[in-house]
């Protein structure tokens, strides 16, 4: 959001330099994405997060939080109220989604350019001028938090309904968009037509034009979930949607209704405003929160004095009571984030420093807690892998089975309901790179989860392509000794396990050759081992494997398999007839022979 240093100081006059208080923002309320200066203002960028979207999208929400952070005093400016004639307006809510409604006809405006001071205001947080009624909805936004909207009163047929919208109902947007609705979508409609998507965008029929003479000013509170979800479906995300849909107080809609109303005033000196409807469905309740400051030192991991907390509540303006070390705080209408001592460890923490908390680790004492399904799996992991089988990870997801999944893939509609149908497709696809595995067979097996009706279950699976074999994790590990699984524990907590890092495997192709020499009997094939090493370069990714040896007068025949493969790139038969036509050659040299 962007927050004018100029707007700020209108209601915190002895703020700080914009260079010192880019600095308050990141230590105690939000983090500055950048700062730039516009003519004689300073403009902050930051980042709200949605624990503090319901008072920090405004300017008074945040000059009041700088205020608390700094122990300033906040002048909070209120406009005269302006009391109305007697009016015709009927407002109905018939959705539970709309929690507040305040409505005000008010005749004899005159649309036209906004002042300098208006324009500059907008100008400062991004947003274009457009006629001094709508420019007054932004200012309200802006500084209050709370959208506003304003119809023309002579297209509005009755009452305002608020409601829910019916299945397949149309409306054209302001910016010209047409929107098919659902019943789970709420409008502001009249008896006639649909107005505008509530919290959201207006519609084009009541749009207001230079030609509006009378308006109805709008100032509501809805349900947050439901303008989020709506605002997903059909794409459209505004200034408005941001606020509602991290929730707002009610409270706020009356005090909006009166700044829109001294706006007006102020840009039409011969507007006459009728009296306000408000429908409100359900009352904000007052919190209250109890803590006590032992609890609030033990969250924060530093002894806080009851001096120390009193000068946060009281900079903040917290109504409280204190007895000894335990507080009682009325929380404001506005602070919806303040629910339980957690929240108020938070605000007393950011407003002191977390700067001031001494960084020490917690003295934890480590007792070691066995859980047997967690060993039962390590058990069979190293028990498979110390008889030659090598882990594989299948997809949870198919294309049949007990569990439907929602809204996936047409193959993977399903969680699975054994292992064996992976291990099958693996074994297949694994015996394709058994050149690069540098094994004569596949062994695999798997240790994951099978969904059916009646549950969730842990099954082993491992076999080759000759026999597969699945049992559950308690049928494979029926005869553990419990001696094994504290030797494994024993081994899991020792210091002197060997750190193994990662390395990446290539995404690119092998090559193989297989090439059998005539060395002189006797002669070792570690030296014939060497000098594909030597000549085979980093490409040469495995160890030779020797698959054939025979002896025939007097002379040995080895024959070895190499593996090619780069880490950057396919390889071509180029490269390696290069690399195979000097292992050749310094195979002669040798006075060996290559078959």
């Amino acid at each position: 959001m962007l927050i004018s240093y100029k707007w700020l100081k209108s209601y915190v006059p002895d703020l700080p330099s914009p260079e010192k208080l880019a600095d308050i923002f990141n230590f105690h309320i939000c983090e500055v994405e950048e700062v730039k200066n516009v003519g004689e203002d300073t403009i902050f960028d930051i980042k709200i997060l949605p624990d503090r979207a319901h008072d920090l999208l405004s300017h008074r929400g945040v000059a009041r939080d700088l205020a608390g952070i700094l122990g300033l005093k906040y002048n909070d400016i209120n406009y005269p109220k302006i009391e109305g004639e007697k009016t015709n307006l009927e407002i109905k809510i018939e959705t539970e989604n709309c929690r507040r409604y305040i409505g005000r006809i008010v005749q004899n405006v005159k649309v036209e350019q906004s002042p300098n001071w208006v324009k500059e205001h907008l100008a400062s947080v991004g947003q274009r001028s457009i006629n001094n009624l709508v420019d007054a909805t932004n200012i309200v936004m802006f500084d209050r938090g709370n959208p506003t909207h304003i119809f023309d009163l002579e297209k509005v047929h009755g009452k305002i309904i608020i409601r829910q919208a019916h299945k397949g109902e149309k409306m054209m947007t302001l910016d010209n968009k047409e929107v098919e609705l659902r019943d789970s979508d709420m409008v502001i409609a009249d008896e006639k037509n649909i107005l505008a998507l509530a919290g959201i965008k207006g519609g084009k029929i009541a749009e207001v034009d230079e030609n509006t003479k009378n308006i109805i000013i709008e100032v509501a509170n809805f349900n947050p979930t439901s303008v989020r979800r709506t605002a997903r479906a059909i794409n459209i995300y505004t200034d408005a949607v941001k606020r509602f849909e991290n929730d707002l107080s009610p409270l706020m809609a009356d005090s909006s209704m009166n700044d829109m109303s001294a706006l007006i005033k102020e840009m039409c000196p011969e507007a006459i405003f009728e009296e306000m409807i408000d429908q409100y469905r359900e009352k904000q309740e007052q919190k209250k929160l109890s803590f006590s400051i032992e609890k609030i030192s033990k969250i924060l991991g530093m002894n806080l004095s009851i001096s120390e907390v009193k000068k946060v509540l009281d900079n903040f303006d917290f109504e409280y009571k204190n007895n000894e070390n335990n507080f009682e705080v009325v929380i404001p209408f506005a602070r919806l984030d303040l629910n339980i001592e957690e929240d108020m460890a938070e605000e007393i923490g950011r407003a002191i420093g977390y700067d001031k908390i001494n960084a020490e680790l917690p003295k934890i004492k480590k007792v070691v807690r066995v859980d047997e399904t967690f060993y039962k799996i390590l058990w069979t992991r190293n028990k498979l892998l110390e008889d030659g089988y090598s882990e594989v990870m299948n997809y949870a997801f198919c294309d049949k089975g007990e569990v439907e999944v929602l809204a996936s893939a047409s193959d993977k509609k399903f969680l699975r309901t054994n292992l064996k149908n992976g291990i099958e497709e693996s074994i297949k696809l694994n015996q394709l790179n058994l050149p690069l595995l540098g094994a004569d067979e596949v062994k695999i097996f798997e240790v994951g989860t099978v969904f059916h009706k009646h549950g969730e279950v842990i099954h082993v699976c491992y076999g080759d392509k000759k026999n597969i074999t699945e049992v559950t994790l308690d049928e494979f590990c029926r005869d553990i000794p419990m001696t094994e699984l504290d030797a494994l524990l024993e081994k899991l907590n020792s210091k002197d396990q060997e750190l193994k890092i990662f390395e990446s495997w290539s995404v690119y192709p092998f090559i193989t050759r297989d090439i059998a020499v005539w060395v002189p009997e006797g002669t070792k094939p570690e030296k014939l081992v060497q000098v594909y090493k030597d000549f085979g370069t980093e490409l040469l990714i495995k160890e030779p494997r020797l698959f054939d040896s025979f002896t025939k007068d007097k002379k040995t025949s080895f024959a070895y398999r190499l593996v090619f493969q780069a880490i950057d790139r396919t390889l071509t038969d180029d490269e390696i007839n290069q690399i195979m036509s000097k292992i050749t050659q310094k195979i002669v040299s040798l006075g060996w022979q290559v078959r």
